[in-house]
């Protein structure tokens, strides 16, 4: 088992760049840009990405609405991934969000790491408002890597 999180090993570099990670989104992934989400920081495991403030992205209350924040959490759990295999064929198993308030208007930060990465790799997503650290959502998720592209587990 390989863990992202592990304060005795010595950090690895992301395995791709965000600039590399944007041109797959748009070759690959068009659908990314529906929701304008844009990946500001991609490590090795981990990932940073920002919902833009739209009207479109609120329900009644002025509220994010929640499938905007599950797209957020599964894009920005996708670049980790990536970012930690250099798999871009990997594909969600499964996510689960937990929604812990409402969701301020105005941009969503998202902030994922692996905890796992492997066959099976999983994570977990914080999501807060641009003006607050008080999470609105917290998502786990775990990833199906095609298995010659990752270490045995």
């Amino acid at each position: 088992m390989s863990s992202c999180t592990d304060p005795t090993s010595a950090p690895q570099p992301a395995r791709i760049s965000v600039t590399d990670f944007q041109r797959l989104l748009a070759e690959q992934h068009p659908f990314a840009e529906v929701l304008g989400i844009e990946i500001t920081d991609i490590g090795y495991g981990t990932a940073r990405a920002v919902l833009p403030a739209r009207d479109s992205h609120q329900r009644l209350g002025g509220i994010v609405a929640g499938p905007m924040l599950m797209g957020l959490a599964d894009l920005v759990l996708y670049a980790a991934v990536v970012g930690a295999t250099g798999q871009a064929n990997a594909v969600t198993a499964s996510l689960t969000i937990n929604f812990l308030r409402k969701s301020p208007a105005g941009a969503i930060i998202a902030d994922a790491r692996l905890l796992k990465v492997g066959r099976m790799t999983a994570g977990e997503v914080l999501l807060h408002g641009e003006r607050s650290s008080e999470p609105v959502a917290h998502i786990v998720s775990t990833w199906s890597v095609p298995a010659s592209h990752h270490p045995k587990t």
